[in-house]
């Protein structure tokens, strides 16, 4: 009887509605083997994986996108990303993770399964961020290893900043989306939850490959592109340097890149914690030998709105084959005689937020205003990625060379030159304008003011560009550390994985670092 109860205990729990049963556990589906833990080699330190919800495993783990359309769907194959860890030696599944549903949200609080919560008794009641807040409580609260999980504008970095890890979201088209159920394609990328950029680095490393069955994975021929333009990082990662002479070598390195701060990402309304932490990131990275200017990105106050118009038409086009006849239940009668049985099953089957979406989706595309909206969006996308092209030193690997011309730029931006500005390496922003705010509170707020969480993730993720957000605690920090984001040019992954973990060490050897009151 025992046996029968366990294997059946996750249908058990939906029928009986018991989802709160284990307070603060961040699964959707726990695996058997979670309770045996064994002793692992340092060569396969990544073992305990936890998988977001929206990333198919193996026939005997159902995956849900925490959605009643899917509550017992089973994919016939596994994700490409699983398999290469399996390979690997570094994968043992401890379970599939809560999110928002189908990744449409910034706090993990829309899913069938109830909000995401910390298990601690101070944080249980603040946001974990989301949608991936599910594999970033799994890796914060020691329920595994690896957290991994997807970024579309953010859903990766935001939870790793609320809760105080490391999220790291590769260049969209390096890692394998084969076996992930999509959002918004052009966007969705596969990346990482850890508590150390080392352990973000080995996991990417072991993920970073050609899929010739994900029609968006980067090329061979584009690989070595820019496996050639960023040799000396990967080098430094392949041969472990960081492990054997950390400090000499991030100071020789440090002094011969150039970091910039955009002005644009001083917003209003900004926590005045986070923007002091900010600041004392670029004093202490100034003060280790890197050289830190400003810079302009001026479509950047353009991107949350055109992201909010290109990502819920795309989730309207995908999202399509959740009818109840195909997937999810079917129901048998509509609630009025005019309501078809197709909007009958969506509204039983997906969630608020994702109907929400979906209607937004349809109508930027529909054909009387796909010109004014989804076109125009499409424009400011790329306006956010030649402001990207036009201050990173290196060229984008997929992209012609372009001469930008700064003359109508206002004066009051302090440029180099009106032809365009000093060129940088990477960017160094805050992840989040705002710390955790209660669950509470984004139960009752606009679901409009909750996109504002995204305003400093979503351009890197219009841009396609690798960004990795990292954890500095004030000295002075009562409960939360504030993510600090690095953002580098198309393809240049490694050598943000090197900015990230360089930081990562100087800011933990400065006592006084990050003080509210520096």
């Amino acid at each position: 009887m025992t046996s029968i109860l366990r294997k059946n205990r996750n249908r058990i729990q939906r029928v009986l509605g018991a989802r709160e049963i284990c307070h603060g556990d961040p699964f959707i589906t726990r695996s058997e083997t979670i309770c045996h833990v064994q002793e692992n080699s340092k060569i396969n330190r990544l073992y305990r994986v936890a998988v977001k919800d929206n990333i198919v495993t193996r026939i005997d783990t159902p995956t849900t996108c925490a959605s009643k359309a899917l509550i017992d769907y089973k994919s016939p194959f596994e994700a490409e990303v699983l398999t290469k860890l399996r390979n690997n030696g570094r994968f043992e599944l401890v379970g599939k993770t809560k999110m928002d549903e189908f990744g449409m949200g910034s706090h993990s609080s829309f899913s069938s399964w109830g909000p995401t919560r910390r298990s601690s008794s101070l944080l249980q009641d603040y946001s974990p961020g989301g949608s991936s807040g599910g594999s970033a409580v799994a890796v914060a609260d020691n329920h595994c290893d690896l957290g991994i999980g997807t970024d579309t504008g953010g859903s990766i970095r935001l939870p790793a900043a609320y809760t105080g890890i490391v999220g790291f979201k590769p260049s969209y088209g390096l890692i394998s989306r084969w076996g992930l159920i999509p959002y918004a394609n052009s966007m969705d990328t596969i990346g990482f939850l850890t508590r150390s950029v080392a352990d973000s680095e080995e996991a990417f490393s072991q993920t970073n490959g050609h899929d010739p069955r994900d029609p968006t994975s980067l090329s061979i021929k584009d690989r070595e592109q820019i496996f050639c333009a960023n040799n000396d990082e990967i080098l430094f990662w392949k041969s472990r340097l960081y492990k054997d002479s950390e400090k000499q070598n991030s100071s020789k390195w440090l002094k011969n890149i150039t970091i910039g701060y955009p002005l644009e990402y001083n917003v209003t309304g900004m926590d005045p914690g986070i923007l002091s932490t900010w600041k004392s990131t670029l004093r202490l990275l100034r003060s280790s030998g890197a050289k830190v200017i400003p810079v302009s990105l001026p479509n950047t106050k353009h991107g949350l709105p055109a992201y909010y118009i290109l990502a819920p038409a795309e989730a309207s086009s995908n999202l399509a084959k959740f009818d109840g006849i195909r997937y999810g239940t079917t129901e048998n009668k509509s609630s009025n005689g005019n309501e078809t049985l197709f909007a009958a099953a969506r509204g039983v089957n997906l969630g608020p937020e994702v109907r929400r979406r979906i209607i937004l989706g349809s109508f930027s595309l529909s054909s009387n205003k796909i010109n004014n909206y989804f076109i125009q969006a499409q424009k400011v996308r790329r306006l956010v990625q030649r402001d990207f092209d036009r201050i990173f030193k290196a060229q984008n690997p997929l992209r012609e060379v372009e001469q930008y011309d700064m003359s109508l730029l206002h004066e009051s931006i302090p440029i180099t030159s009106r032809k365009g500005p000093d060129k940088v390496d990477f960017l160094v922003v805050p992840t989040s304008p705002s710390y955790p705010p209660k669950l509470s509170e984004i139960s009752a707020e606009n679901p409009i003011n909750t996109y504002l969480n995204d305003i400093f993730t979503v351009p890197a993720s219009l841009a396609c560009l690798p960004s990795i957000s990292v954890p500095i605690r004030a000295k002075d920090s009562d409960l939360f550390a504030t993510g600090i984001q690095i953002i580098g040019q198309y393809g240049s992954d490694y050598g943000v994985l090197r900015l990230g973990h360089d930081l990562e060490q100087i800011s933990c050897s400065h006592k006084n670092y990050g003080s509210k009151n520096d």
